[in-house]
């Protein structure tokens, strides 16, 4: 819709332009200018920084990474586009990376920011308990949640359609349009949040309140039954192993659908894992602690005494992010909600726990001390 000027005898068409016809840059102007100016998009928010990335691909950043007044992260993504591009998925993802970041963290981030816009960097966390109206840091109230707020020319359907479905399903997400105007030589913007439209946001946040509850009534219902599902079959599982002594005492099923096997080993488990969703399943040994990868190796140096010990071919992998490795064999072609089948795919998995378990123990006791 056009913007209008009053005038005594007529309302006057303001023409609507585009960022990019005016020579408006994206970082360089709309970022520079909302990085001390955030009110500008209505949410009562602190920028902590701009630019911010903190992971591998360096190209990743964050436009604004501000904080609000519950202490919920906000990542602010902009765009000068028609369209608004692809941000919502680029937004998701930097709102996973951020999400574990704590006060002192973003203290430190704020006086780096400070420091670059020449302003005193030692003022850092004053200012973030000021504007929190805390006393003294709350790191278990920090960063509870994060909140995204695309800011954009426009917002293609796609775009929108994607952020509705993100919202009915609890994440906080918001879309805001800045549209230029040119009147004279004054260049106006017109900012419009138009989603949540702020007028039905009070009666959408009571509508979606009533539907989570109901979601939790029934996810507690289908909880209750699940957890006992995944009780049941572990038991029949761990019933039999037992016979072939390898197990600690106490061990009992678990519920949920994978399952820890101790057998007095600390920094290797024997697991297993199986889905009441796909007919998939899967053994396997888990190297972790301090030497974790390094006792993988140890065992992957023998890869073909273990597998003719277990007597298939085994698939190895390392995790090097969580300084893991593992030997696994999967099952596949079985239905674990086929109860009557239970006594046959409960003797299976305890066959390959128990043949996997002979296979790699004369290697991994020495490593166990």
């Amino acid at each position: 819709m056009p913007l209008f000027e009053m005038t005594d005898s007529s309302f006057r068409t303001i023409p609507e332009k585009s960022f990019t016809d005016m020579g408006i840059g994206e970082r360089s102007d709309i970022q520079r200018l909302l990085r001390t100016q955030i009110e500008v998009l209505g949410d009562d928010l602190y920028v902590l920084t701009e630019e911010f990335g903190e992971w591998e691909d360096s190209r990743r950043r964050i436009d604004l990474l501000a904080v609000d007044r519950t202490a919920n992260l906000v990542v602010v993504e902009l765009k000068r586009t028609h369209d608004g591009g692809h941000m919502e998925l680029q937004a998701i993802r930097y709102a996973s990376m951020v999400a574990a970041m704590t006060f002192d963290r973003a203290v430190e981030i704020h006086a780096a920011f400070l420091k670059q816009i020449g302003q005193s960097a030692d003022d850092a966390k004053a200012r973030l308990l000021t504007f929190l109206d805390w006393r003294e840091p709350d790191e278990e109230s920090f960063a509870g949640d994060v909140r995204i707020v695309l800011v954009s020319e426009g917002f293609s359907k796609e775009l929108t359609t994607a952020v509705l479905w993100l919202r009915d399903r609890e994440i906080d997400i918001r879309c805001i349009r800045l549209r230029p105007y040119q009147a004279g030589d004054a260049t106006l913007i017109d900012v419009q949040q138009i989603i949540p439209l702020p007028e039905a946001q009070d009666y959408m946040v009571r509508i979606r309140e009533k539907e989570q509850q109901e979601r939790r009534s029934r996810a507690e219902r289908w909880s209750a039954e699940s957890q006992q599902f995944c009780v049941d079959y572990w038991d029949g599982v761990l019933a039999a192993i037992r016979p072939s002594g390898i197990l600690e005492d106490g061990v009992k099923g678990r519920r949920k659908e994978d399952m820890r096997f101790k057998v007095g080993w600390p920094d290797f488990f024997l697991k297993s894992y199986f889905s009441r969703r796909a007919p998939k399943m899967s053994v396997w040994l888990d190297c972790r602690g301090d030497d974790g990868i390094s006792h993988y190796e140890a065992i992957k140096a023998k890869q073909a005494e273990v597998e003719k010990a277990f007597g298939e071919s085994l698939e190895w992998s390392v995790n090097e992010e969580r300084e893991t490795g593992s030997l696994s064999s999967p099952i596949t072609g079985f239905d674990a909600n086929d109860k009557a089948d239970w006594p046959r795919q409960h003797k299976l998995i305890a066959d390959k726990v128990v043949r996997l378990f002979r296979a790699v123990k004369p290697i991994v006791e020495p490593l166990n001390g």
